[in-house]
């Protein structure tokens, strides 16, 4: 019995305590449209019961014609043994429209729980009156307030056009090409919209098009148009960027709407076979007029690094180091932030110098779609490798746009950086093939070759060596040693006459070899010449294997040259993916142990496959 009042008085304690940590809130309500003549309900609403001295504002602009009253509500619910509870009071006003205009309601006050508290104010507009006839009462529900124009529609089995439409409005018809413009699709109604059974919108040619994200819980809201208030919504929003100059066409959108509508029946047995409802089911088919636009071409004079920006943006950068080593990589990295039409900007080019290995930029799109564009930023990442020791200067990146406010071309610029390069591990002037964006193998630190400098031996004027004894016997010697030698070797000479099957025949070995000695590196955990080896690897036996020299084969012309020896394109991806792993793992932030597993394994499992593939 003990227990059972013990667990009585916790679970009261506990409800108390959420009762009291419940924070208690004071807000007021109201319309946001209505029209002269309309009444509506204006409320306020404290979460405690625990009230006194409630003070109304002074409320101009509207006839009171009931209120304060007030009411109480409050509920207990249990959920997984945890009680909350929730208690409010409501204080009511029925309020009706006199004057058209903008008006503000303040907030009311009171004291609650000990506590005085002041609402929000709430703004309300009001229409003229509707001029097809007497208005209705609104209580402020989007269903309430569309029943209530419904009663002013046309008569009879039919809807006219000026009882239900959709209006097609662009934010702007004069622009210029790629500047965005909002076209929005808007519901008119006086009639009860049930749904729309098809709807055919426009391809939107000539223009790259974005549809605007809009809430689920479509919210209708009153709107004077040509005299009449009807209810309104935005059924569907695209932000447009054209693509080219001229007069383009957006083409009426096609809606198939679903009406009910109210009927007098006044046959009992017609009412009940309808469902028992004297409403009927209308078929219409909305259809938009056709937008032109007017695209002007942009200004000539565009400046030589145009990356085909428009709108409103900036530009910064940002290196991670100036000072590194040999074989060490550098990140630059470009923010292009604003809005307008980022998605289709073109990437800025850094120049870096010759002698670096550069990888294809990564770009990450960091905007959201608004009304005037895309607005946000670009990050571009720019990965390159320095294979020489020195003191290099990477050029400022020049950004221009065309800005839409000073219809006028802008150029940007960002900082140079100053790298200083020192002598790392491994040999900085070996010859290095980039796998990412380069054909042609470079040649580094040979372009200039100096004179060797050798003893003389002089010789007596007249003594000649042409036929001499010395000079016969140089003959002679050579031809009979080949002879002996073709005899004995003669069936491994005919083996190793062709060459290229012989290096064909070895490139499985070859790179096995190689693979043994990154599997030592691996295990020794040297994380550089582990990934060195592996590629030297991959590269080699694709170049013995298809007899095809390593500064003859790219990304770009392997793909085709494994397809002509049968190779799938399955394989051919998993070889090139293989090569990307190994290019990126070493200098990929992370576990190293594991990423330099992942890269053997994967390697030896490719080149396995593909000595299983390549037909000769």
């Amino acid at each position: 019995m003990r227990k059972l009042i013990f667990l009585w008085i916790a679970l009261i304690a506990v409800s108390l305590q959420a009762f009291a940590d419940e924070k208690v809130s004071f807000s007021a309500s109201a319309p946001d449209a209505v029209a002269v003549g309309d009444q509506f309900r204006l409320t306020y609403t404290v979460t405690t019961q625990k009230v006194r001295d409630f003070r109304a504002p002074s409320i101009k602009g509207f006839d009171v014609l009931m209120g304060p009253s007030r009411s109480q509500q409050s509920s207990v619910q249990i959920i997984n043994g945890v009680s909350t509870s929730t208690s409010s009071i409501t204080f009511t006003y029925i309020l009706m429209a006199t004057t058209e205009g903008s008006f503000t309601i303040p907030g009311a006050t009171i004291t609650a729980d000990g506590n005085q508290m002041i609402s929000n104010s709430v703004h309300v507009k009001v229409l003229p009156a509707d001029q097809a006839g007497a208005a209705a009462s609104s209580s402020g529900s989007s269903g309430a307030q569309q029943g209530s124009n419904a009663s002013r529609a046309s008569s009879g089995a039919s809807v006219s056009n000026q009882d239900l439409f959709i209006a097609a409005t662009a934010s702007k018809t004069n622009v210029y090409e790629q500047e965005a413009f909002l076209l929005t699709y808007k519901i008119y109604t006086l009639v009860d919209l049930q749904r729309f059974d098809n709807v055919k919108l426009p391809d939107f040619k000539g223009f790259h098009s974005q549809e605007v994200e809009l809430p689920n819980d479509r919210r209708w809201s009153l709107e004077h148009y040509k005299g009449r208030n009807y209810q309104t919504t935005i059924y569907r929003q695209f932000v447009l960027f054209p693509q080219q100059s001229g007069n383009l066409i957006i083409e009426p959108a096609r809606f198939d709407a679903s009406i009910a509508k109210a009927t007098q029946v006044s046959d009992p047995f017609e009412a009940f076979f309808n469902g028992g409802s004297n409403y009927i089911e209308i078929k219409k088919t909305l259809t938009t007029p056709k937008l032109t636009i007017d695209v002007k071409p942009l200004p000539e004079g565009k400046p030589a690094d145009f990356s085909g920006g428009v709108g409103e943006f900036s530009i910064s950068s940002s290196i991670n180091s100036t000072n590194v080593k040999t074989n060490d990589a550098i990140t630059i990295k470009l923010v292009i932030s604003g809005t307008g039409n980022l998605k289709l900007i073109g990437d800025p080019e850094i120049k870096f110098p010759d002698d670096f290995e550069v990888y294809d930029p990564k770009v990450d799109n960091k905007f959201r779609l608004t009304n005037a564009g895309l607005s946000g930023s670009k990050v571009i990442e720019y990965l390159a490798i320095p294979r020489n020791a020195g003191t290099f200067k990477i050029p400022a990146v020049k950004f221009s746009y065309f800005d839409i406010k000073s219809h006028s071309y802008k150029t940007l610029t960002t900082e140079e950086y100053e790298l200083h390069v020192e002598k790392g591990e491994g040999n900085a002037a070996q010859t290095i093939a980039n796998f990412t964006n380069k054909e042609d193998l470079k040649i580094l630190n040979e372009d200039i070759r100096f004179i060797k400098q050798n003893d003389v031996t002089l010789s007596q004027k007249g003594d000649f060596f042409f036929d001499s004894m010395v000079y016969w016997l140089l003959y002679l010697v050579p031809g009979v040693v080949f002879i002996i030698f073709f005899i004995v070797y003669r069936k491994q000479i005919a083996a190793n006459a062709n060459v290229a099957k012989m290096r064909t025949k070895k490139a499985n070995k070859v790179a096995v070899k190689r693979m043994k000695l990154a599997g030592k590196l691996l295990a020794e955990n040297k994380k550089d010449v582990f990934y060195d080896e592996v590629l030297k690897a991959l590269w080699g036996y694709i170049s013995d294997k298809l007899n095809i020299p390593v500064s003859r084969l790219s990304k770009d012309n392997i793909e085709e040259e494994l397809r002509k020896y049968g190779v799938e394109d399955a394989l051919i991806k998993e070889f090139l993916v293989a090569l990307n792993d190994c290019e990126f793992a070493r200098f990929a932030p992370g576990d190293d142990n594991q990423a330099m597993d992942k890269v053997y394994s994967a390697s030896l499992a490719v080149i396995s496959k593909m000595e299983n593939s390549i037909k000769h």
